[in-house]
């Protein structure tokens, strides 16, 4: 079995700080951000930045239904780090400057991938679908905090 990778990044608008604060708001922006694959959103304990615990269902693709359950830490300036319960999945947030009122955004999703030939299928198509899938919330983040 393998480590499996998808990382994607967006330049937004708007100063690191208030990229991170509109990240780490899981009791009220977060939610605004995820397209139609997630499903089932609750925050379950805390609800901004580290401490919290949100649930969500992700749906990947037509078959594939993921039910996160994520522990939320924030092990340094600009980051979000979501531990899913659930899986070996850990997905990273990172909020740095890009000059004058810009934020570059950088997402990476880790998990150990199956082994054999589905394993192979999934290393080969899961990050470029999960890659989609990121790109949207972002897209989704820069219109937030951009307004």
């Amino acid at each position: 079995m393998a480590q499996v990778e998808a990382t994607t990044e967006r330049v937004v608008a708007a100063d690191p700080e208030k990229v991170f604060d509109t990240l780490a708001d899981y009791s009220g922006t977060r939610e605004r951000l995820l397209p139609g694959q997630f499903s089932e959103y609750e925050v379950r304990e805390g609800g901004d930045g580290e401490g919290t615990l949100v649930h969500w269902k992700l749906q990947a693709t037509s078959k594939r239904v993921r039910d996160c359950l994520l522990e939320v830490t924030e092990p340094t300036d600009g980051e979000l780090v979501e531990k899913d319960r659930n899986s070996s999945m850990l997905t990273t947030w990172r909020v740095t400057p890009a000059g004058e009122g810009r934020s570059r955004v950088v997402v990476t999703a880790t998990w150990t991938g199956a082994g054999g030939i589905g394993g192979f299928f999934e290393r080969t198509f899961a990050p470029k679908g999960l890659g989609r899938i990121y790109d949207a919330v972002l897209a989704r983040l820069a219109a937030e905090v951009e307004k």
